[in-house]
């Protein structure tokens, strides 16, 4: 196949460090002149911006998004042999945490929006379930189900938005580079409004150390792991949320481009007007002959998510999915970055038309 060069990707990263460089690389400078690479007053700061972005009374930072996960859950009191509902539809990793402390995850149907479906989730609740993670795919909020059950909410997807996704007991934030608030690495916040909670987030995310008795501690059983948050991370995160509020305007006016001018019969993923777009996303019935098409063209596509997770022999299915089972036949995301020209958005469409 004959690509154009350069290809237009999914994702730029490099784009973003040519624009921010500057600024960037000072201020991870910055830290590595200090010597103060795990904790200190920077990582404090990044803590603070996560809290204030989503409208969270505090926030832990920690490693990643996948070990935010894991930690909200322990926090919880979940273990071994609970029960924890998801949604059909979501990168393994919300699955994965679960499985990752013994506790068990159950999948439910989503709604057209790849969210979780609030009104099945009481199909699915019974005496062993401890939580639920609810997680707002591409941006778009996911309305949590009405429940006396701690929920966890996955932000990971919808930094950015133009109001906080948080609701639920605790909200966790993975911020890997291709997030519309990524670092230069791995990492993440879990974020909440009950202190003693956070407290408890903190003191397993650093070894079991709880800073209030400067002693070793266990909470509701489990015990603590290295899951924090580094400096230099926390450097470039800060830099990175000083340019979030231009990004995302960049990529909503792309969205509101191909909400225009792409060919009405394509099937477009509804999204919410709050939503900071992670991805614009489109269902195609003939999606691999659409996507090997749109790469002669010189435009990548990515597919998030290709399988339901209850397709993973640990996860279980206790109810047909069968809006979750049609939509990873034929979801489709484009390129939605914003090193996005407007010259970019119009090749992208003619090679859609010319594609289907």
């Amino acid at each position: 196949m004959n690509y154009r060069t350069p290809m237009l990707q999914m994702t730029d990263l490099s784009f973003r460090h040519r624009r921010y460089s500057p600024e960037m690389e000072a201020s991870v400078l910055r830290v590595v002149r200090s010597g103060r690479y795990i904790g200190g007053e920077v990582v404090a700061q990044a803590e603070t911006s996560a809290a204030k972005l989503f409208q969270r009374e505090l926030a832990v930072g920690v490693n990643s998004g996948t070990d935010g996960l894991i930690l909200a859950l322990q926090a919880l009191g979940v273990s071994k042999g609970d029960e924890v509902i998801i949604p059909a539809v979501s990168f393994f990793a919300t699955a994965g945490a679960v499985l990752a402390i013994g506790a068990r995850p159950i999948t439910v149907d989503i709604t057209p929006s790849g969210c979780m479906n609030p009104d099945l989730v009481s199909q699915a609740v019974n005496a062993s379930t401890r939580a639920i993670i609810p997680v707002h795919l591409y941006g778009t909020r996911c309305p949590l189900p009405q429940t006396s059950i701690p929920i966890i909410d996955d932000a990971a997807q919808a930094a950015g938005a133009t109001r906080p996704r948080s609701q639920g007991t605790i909200t966790v934030l993975s911020t890997y580079p291709t997030k519309t608030w990524g670092g230069l690495g791995d990492g993440g916040f879990v974020l909440g409004d009950d202190p003693a909670l956070m407290d408890d987030v903190r003191c397993l995310a650093n070894h079991g150390w709880r800073r209030s008795t400067s002693q070793y501690d266990t909470v509701r059983g489990h015990a603590g792991r290295n899951s924090r948050l580094d400096a230099i991370q926390a450097a470039a995160l800060l830099e990175d949320l000083n340019s979030l509020t231009a990004r995302i305007e960049i990529r909503r006016a792309t969205a509101t481009f191909y909400d225009e001018f792409l060919p009405k019969s394509l099937a477009r993923v509804p999204r919410d007007d709050e939503s900071p777009v992670h991805q614009y996303a489109i269902r195609v019935r003939n999606r691999k002959q659409f996507r090997a098409r749109l790469l002669e063209l010189g435009v990548q596509s990515a597919v998030y998510y290709a399988d339901p997770l209850h397709t993973h022999p640990m996860v279980e299915q206790r109810h047909p999915t069968p809006i979750a089972d049609a939509f990873c036949k034929e979801i489709t995301c484009l390129p939605i970055h914003a090193g996005i020209s407007e010259e970019d958005r119009s090749q992208i469409v003619r090679a859609v038309e010319r594609s289907l």
